[in-house]
């Protein structure tokens, strides 16, 4: 099992050493892949332990704090995704004032060479690192040489004549092009979580919901979706995924401030509270919005409904005749 770390001090990870992957891995796309799995190759050749080094907040987000850059994933998708491309160890170093002061001299000493005991130390195209971006793949060669590891960068990786980046992937599902982002990432854009309680307001409108959190990031769309919810399958005797309609927003028309996905499940009956699924979005029904009155917020939803079921078809033949009436679904796990 992949160890999880957080702090630059300590003793050391490592002892007998590892090959280091650097960056920011949000959305693990195909070029964050193909990092990982270079890491993962040379850990092997050298028998050591693999390390995905990133950063809390990512450093973006630490420069601007009153305006942060959107996230394509939760913290915590971004650990499990590491995990099951082979990592031994994952790192998410505070990022704080400390950290942006601190050289590249510095982070390679304290981190890379005491900390983790790097052998092999791997980058992408374009790294930079230390204050004011002060190092690059040229600074890690050189300083390299001196504490003893070797560092090398990956070829960018281009789809469709352009790196894949998550720039990129950010356009595509502002966009609504579900279908370039999942290209770049290597799989369907999806967010997962664990369901938490709500304010219950869906079940009294006739939308009963489960609620994901965000993590307190800003999430890269917004707006109703159709979508998929996978991680009911043992409660509804098929593997495939659920048809949904999906909120991912504020909630202006009742006062919300938290990002919040909100995913109503097509004729769904059960419990969902406390357990992990993943909400697969596949296709943008319109922008969020704030309605006059609870009245033409529900007329809306209903439309919202109507369009994601036409687009996603009906819950599977097994599993429909496993579903309870709506009002046993507005009784049952969902807030």
């Amino acid at each position: 099992m992949s160890r999880l770390f957080r702090d630059i001090a300590g003793d050391p990870l490592c002892a007998d050493g590892s090959v280091v992957c650097i960056g920011a891995f949000d959305g693990l796309h195909l070029g964050h892949q193909a990092l990982v799995r270079q890491a993962v190759a040379r850990a092997h050749v050298l028998g050591v332990p693999v390390v995905a080094l990133s950063f809390e907040p990512l450093p973006r987000e630490f420069f601007a704090a009153d305006a942060p850059p959107p996230r394509l994933g939760p913290v915590r998708a971004k650990v499990e995704g590491l995990r099951a491309l082979g990592v031994d160890v994952v790192g998410l170093l505070r990022f704080d004032a400390r950290m942006a002061a601190m050289t590249p001299d510095a982070f390679v000493e304290q981190v890379l060479v005491q900390r983790l005991r790097a052998r092999e130390v791997w980058v992408g195209p374009g790294f930079r690192f230390g204050h004011r971006r002060a190092g690059d793949i040229v600074t890690l060669h050189a300083l390299g040489e001196t504490a003893g590891f070797v560092a090398g960068e990956i070829v960018p990786l281009v789809l469709d004549g352009e790196r894949v980046s998550s720039t990129r992937i950010r356009a595509a599902l502002v966009a609504g092009d579900f279908a370039a982002a999942a290209a770049l990432l290597g799989r369907p854009y999806a967010v997962s979580g664990r369901v938490v309680h709500g304010q219950r307001l869906g079940r009294t409108l006739g939308y009963p919901t489960a609620n994901l959190r965000f993590g307190g990031r800003v999430p890269a769309l917004r707006g109703i979706y159709a979508t998929r919810v996978r991680g009911v399958e043992d409660l509804t005797g098929s593997a495939a995924p659920w048809p949904s309609v999906s909120s991912f927003g504020t909630r202006p028309t009742v006062g919300g401030v938290e990002p919040l996905l909100e995913a109503h499940l097509f004729d769904f009956d059960g419990d969902l509270y406390g357990r992990r699924i993943e909400v697969e979005f596949v296709a943008r029904l319109r922008d969020e919005e704030k309605f006059s009155d609870l009245s033409a917020l529900v007329a809306q939803m209903d439309r919202d409904a109507a369009q994601a079921r036409r687009l996603l078809g009906p819950p599977p033949e097994s599993a429909r005749t496993r579903a309870a009436p709506p009002q046993a679904a507005q009784r049952q796990g969902f807030a």
